[in-house]
């Protein structure tokens, strides 16, 4: 290989290192050309470019794109599935996963999970995952389901409330004690409702009532003269 053409080929794969942050590693070793297409079909369908690559030229790439969480993962046959921004990295490692299964050759050495290194176990359970749909689903449950419960708990008492003040409402109503307004065009001469209830109610008095009304009989009562008691009331003491 010319050297111009290595220079590129560590241009590329510097450019595809930087330009995404999650990636996995396998060891092709094994497939046929046929099962690799098959492969690489179908991490396309969930947004991966898989590349086979040499080692000593992807170590001097990944030295210039600052990923040396990879150079421990270079060692044999080397194929790297770029996952984009918008792609599966658990649909990802399930087809390879699957691949590696049917084909009992293929494995999974590890990989860059947003930056993180991670082992071939590791990316051996993100196969395990569910989708990206379905995980955006569960989220949205998960976020939305607090939310709801919390607009339940505060409207509840808010609906419980009117409906006690309607129910209030309606028995002041058929006991006679809500007091409606008074219609400016009510006939002259005729009772406001509330004073026709308070002539229903009895009269209560005060002890200052009470003396008040003693002073008034005391004052209607005949004046027999200063010092000359009545005969009525001399009868009364013998």
């Amino acid at each position: 290989m010319l050297k111009t053409d290595k220079e590129r080929i560590v241009s590329e794969l510097a450019a595809e290192l930087g330009s995404v942050d999650t990636l996995i590693v396998a060891d092709y070793r094994g497939l046929t050309n046929k099962q690799l297409e098959a492969l690489r079909d179908e991490l396309l369908k969930h947004g991966a470019r898989f590349r086979i690559v040499k080692n000593t030229l992807t170590r001097r790439a990944a030295e210039l794109a600052g990923a040396e969480a990879l150079l421990v993962m270079l060692e044999g046959p080397t194929s790297i599935a770029f996952i984009e921004s918008a792609g599966d990295p658990a649909a990802v490692a399930k087809a390879l996963a699957t691949t590696a299964k049917g084909t009992s050759v293929l494995s999974l050495r590890g990989g860059i999970l947003e930056g993180k290194a991670l082992s071939g176990e590791e990316i051996a359970e993100l196969a395990t995952l569910p989708p990206v749909d379905q995980l955006r689903g569960l989220l949205v449950g998960a976020v939305v389901a607090p939310l709801t419960q919390l607009v339940a708990l505060v409207s509840a008492p808010l609906r419980d409330l009117h409906g006690l003040i309607d129910a209030r409402i309606r028995q002041l109503e058929e006991q006679g004690q809500v007091v409606e307004p008074v219609d400016e065009t009510t006939p002259e001469g005729s009772a406001p409702v509330e004073l026709e209830q308070a002539a229903d109610e009895p009269e209560t008095y005060t002890s200052s009532d009470s003396a008040s009304a003693e002073s008034d009989a005391q004052d209607t009562s005949p004046d027999f003269g200063a010092g000359e008691p009545a005969a009525h009331v001399e009868e009364e003491e013998e």
